[in-house]
Order: C-alpha cells, then structure tokens, then sequence
C-alpha cells in the first residue's frame, strides 16, 4: 500500500507548537530481550523502544506531544485558559500545566478523587506548575465540572480551552500519526508497535500514521490499563474518524484494524499485578529503563508474555509513553 502523499501534506501542515525538543530517540533493547528468551532460541524478535518518556517539556510522555498539536488549536482560538481532567495523579493533567506554564496561560485541572494533605508524584508538580485544581467526588462529574469552570471563567471575561481527558482529540492523534514519521526517520518500519492505550488517542494516531505511510503490514497492539477492549476500540474508532474529516481521507482510515489486549488489567485502574511489577523491575535491571505502574508496565508486561510466547517475530517496537513520575506517588 502506498503512502498517501496529499494526506500526509495535510497532516504535516497543521499547526504545532515549537516546543523545544529533538525527536526522542529509539534504543535497542538487547539486555531485556535476553533476559526474556535465551539467546538459542529461534524467531526471537528484535526489540526496540521508542523514548517519549524521555521528552523534556514537562516530564514528558505522550501527553506532551499531544499537546504540542491540541495547545496550538487552543492558542490559534486566543484561548488564556487551558482547561482539562484525569486523576489526582494523572500525567495528562500534569503535562497540560507544564504546557500552559510554558506559555504563559491559566491553568484548571479537575481532578477525581481527593486532595492530598502531602502532594506527591504528578499532584506536586501541578502545584509547582501553578495550577489550579478542583476536585469532584468521581470520574463522571469530572466533565460537567470542566464545563462548569469554563462557564465561570468566560463570565470573568476570560478565554478557556477544554482539552478533553488525555487529549485524546482527532487533533491529538494527528501528532501521532505524524510521529510514525519521525520514527522512519530512525529505524526501519517494524513489525509489530505495542503501546499502553486508555483513551484511544495515541494509538488512534499510530493507526493511521501507518495506514498513511503505507505500513500496511506493521501491527499496532495496544495494551488496555483500564477498560474493555470494545469501549477503548470505540474511541479509536472515533478519533479515526476524526482524523479522516481532518485529513480530506474519507474511509481511508477506519478500515484499519484495531488490535486491544485487556487482559493485562488485573483488578483494575492503577492496580499493580505480579506481571507488572516484574516488568518495572526487569527493565530497571537490565536497560535503566523506568516504567510507570499504571500504563506502561502493565503494556510490556504484555509484551513479556507475547515474546515467552514466541507470539512475536522480526521486529518489535515498545512506544513508551511515560508516566515514569507515578513512580513517586
């Protein structure tokens, strides 16, 4: 399958924040394979991992390449306030108050759950972002308490942007398809992307972001940290579409395949399992390599199994997405 050129111009046209980075980079992880398969045996996968934990803006992880998209849209709307929701230690809420601080606006999180007495982790960096956060009781009064602090701010004469959970907007994707790109620029297609996946929008870019460089053989499996395989499918599917009125490629992208692993939840959100820690620990010991306990470990832990599996062959590209600061909660 071809790259579609006149989609990819579209993309790479949509306005961005020059934020200052280089592109994260891409590492072989040779000590973590071995320690997963003995070196005799066959087919073993090449395994690879593509740093955005290691984006410097704010701690980094995907949040903030999304944002480099989704705050470009909120300042070409002269938007003063950026307004967005998660958890008390949500990395997308985090990323969001480094991006405003960066560029000098406003900053209201609404966060689910309680205000610690000791801020740790994601919840201190807020404060020391300058954010200012409100807390409801759960996880479905958090939109209604967005659109209750944009109301009120708009009646202060003031311009709010709501940036819905994890950026995961047809605009937040699009920096993910675009940032297929940007790995081809550091290594040959692989075969197989695997990522951490909640809200959908980060693999929603990485599907079409192949679909419209014409990986047409490159699997993107996306591992749930919370939800069952169909509701984060339908967000994916959502954020495709998207993408598709975004990009002028009617049908070019929803046809993709969407491949969600929800076995790896264990008793849920936030919830360590034994695979999990192990994977924190092995890639620890063997690469340096920080993992979070809410997304990524419980990601490659299902890469651990695929690979003891001998499930996966050629190679194999972890997407680390960050989070790496929930270590300190």
């Amino acid at each position: 399958m071809p790259a579609d050129r006149a989609a990819l111009e579209r993309l790479h046209a949509i306005p961005r924040l020059p934020l200052p980075w280089s592109p994260p980079p891409v590492e072989e992880l040779t000590r973590l394979r071995d320690a997963l398969v003995p070196r005799s045996t066959a087919h073993t996968p090449r395994l690879f991992v593509k740093r955005d934990d290691a984006i410097p803006l704010g701690f980094g992880g995907n949040k903030v390449r999304k944002l480099q998209v989704v705050a470009a849209q909120a300042l070409d709307a002269g938007a003063d306030t950026l307004i967005t929701t998660g958890g008390v230690q949500s990395n997308h809420a985090r990323a969001t108050a480094a991006v405003a601080a960066r560029l000098g606006l406003h900053c209201v999180l609404v966060a689910n759950g309680a205000a610690q007495e000791r801020p740790t982790a994601n919840a201190l960096l807020d404060r020391l972002l300058g954010a200012e956060v409100r807390y409801v009781a759960t996880r479905e009064a958090r939109a209604p308490a967005m659109q209750e602090a944009a109301d009120e701010l708009r009646a202060r004469g003031r311009r709010p942007f709501v940036i819905p959970l994890g950026a995961s907007t047809p605009h937040g994707a699009a920096a993910y398809a675009a940032a297929v790109g940007e790995l081809l620029t550091q290594i040959d297609p692989p075969d197989v992307m695997l990522l951490s996946t909640s809200s959908g929008g980060t693999q929603a870019g990485l599907i079409a972001g192949c679909a419209l460089h014409g990986l047409s053989t490159t699997r993107v499996i996306g591992v749930s940290a919370d939800d069952p395989g169909p509701v984060i499918a339908g967000e994916i599917r959502r954020n495709l579409l998207g993408l598709e009125e975004l990009l002028a490629t009617p049908g070019a992208l929803t046809r993709a395949t969407i491949e969600i692993d929800d076995t790896c939840v264990g008793a849920g959100y936030g919830m360590p399992t034994p695979a999990s820690t192990e994977a924190i620990e092995l890639c620890a010991r063997t690469e340096a390599l920080f993992l979070d306990p809410t997304y990524t470990a419980k990601a490659m832990a299902g890469l651990f199994s695929r690979i003891r599996a001998n499930a996966l062959q050629g190679s194999v590209l972890f997407w680390h997405t960050g989070g790496q600061v929930g270590l300190f909660a």
